[in-house]
């Protein structure tokens, strides 16, 4: 089967999309505007962006079984990092707690950061539960089912989830409001559907496609949409993070207009290097946020000369730290797996 290109350009997009939307939450500190919000919109997508890649990913790879060691394998590349990123993380939030009025302790914290996933981190869990999910759908041959009435049951739910909670005011504790599945099970059956209908060669594309989809891979109805929470935005309606219930149907038209127009279009050189370095820059960036905060906060630069000294410490760092880290086997167990990017 062909490289998946459509794949490459997306990653690119989802770890660009994190690091941007986490670089506007230091910009906020000093300016938060309307125009702040709308640079966000093509952000909120982040998120789901990576959990979709990895059930169409898998789905592509391994189609109606998984090899044994499966989720071994996930576990260990993905839930190690996760507690030693955890440590990392919780362990400076408890030290600068402690010169606050409002210090606690170290076991209190590292709870709300591990057994609450309260940090970005989060992201892990849910996908960790995607593989688990991905793993049954295989086991129990679930493919022998059609996804389309199930992607938009599952959107439906999904919709549900986050205004139902937002509506009542659920408060969890740390991000558990965010990792519960229900939340997300949409990315999941869109995944399956595309890889349903995946074209085995590029001139299939509209061939293989049903009609509903190839209308709705219509950059039109992704522009309405668009337009809509522009005018939504100006109206002060809308928050803008990928637990919304507009970015469910955002989401949908994008993924869908995404994967037939980049279908079949070779990634370039530096799409494939961010491709590489896209698990350790999510892992590790906003712990170079902060270390150049600290170095920056007394010159008072201005927004754009400070926003251009954390993207180019946020990159630099994590990539440094990335490489490193994977010139041992261990080290890529613990700090993040660099992707073999052909």
């Amino acid at each position: 089967m062909r490289k998946v290109e459509e794949i490459y350009w997306l990653r690119a997009y989802g770890c660009m999309a994190v690091f941007l939307f986490h670089l506007l939450d230091h910009v906020n500190q000093r300016v938060d505007n309307l125009v702040t919000d709308l640079m966000r919109l093509p952000l909120v997508l982040g998120t789901p962006i990576f959990l979709f890649i990895s059930i169409f990913v898998f789905a592509v790879r391994y189609d109606k079984s998984v090899p044994e060691g499966f989720l071994t394998q996930r576990v260990k590349y993905v839930m190690v990092p996760y507690f030693v990123y955890g440590f990392i993380y919780s362990t400076a939030e408890w030290v600068r707690l402690q010169t606050t009025d409002e210090p606690v302790g170290f076991v209190a914290n590292a709870v709300e950061y591990y057994v609450y996933a309260g940090w970005h981190g989060y992201f892990l869990i849910i996908a960790m539960q995607f593989y688990v999910a991905y793993w049954l759908f295989a086991r129990w041959q679930l493919w022998r089912l059609n996804p389309v009435p199930w992607l938009w049951g599952a959107c439906v739910v999904s919709m549900a989830y986050w205004g139902l909670a937002y509506w009542f005011n659920v408060d969890w504790p740390g991000y558990l409001l965010w990792i519960a599945p229900l939340g997300w099970i949409y990315v999941f059956f869109l995944a399956l559907v595309l890889v349903r209908y995946y074209p085995l060669a590029p001139e299939s594309v509209l061939a293989e496609r049903p009609v509903w989809m190839q209308q709705m891979a219509s950059p039109g109805w992704l522009a309405l949409f668009v337009a809509l929470v522009i005018a939504a935005t100006f109206a002060g309606w809308l928050a803008f993070s990928s637990k919304e219930v507009w970015v469910i149907p955002f989401f949908v038209l994008f993924t869908l207009c995404a994967m037939r127009y980049l279908a079949g279009r070779p990634a370039p050189s530096w799409v494939r290097q961010i491709n590489a370095y896209s698990f350790g820059i999510y892992l590790a960036h906003p712990m170079f946020f902060v270390l150049a905060d600290l170095a920056v906060a007394p010159l008072s630069l201005p927004i754009t000369l400070y926003a251009l000294v954390l993207i180019v410490v946020g990159v630099a760092g994590s990539v440094a730290l990335n490489k490193l880290a994977n010139t041992f086997t261990l080290g890529s167990m613990l700090f993040g797996k660099r992707l073999k990017v052909a």
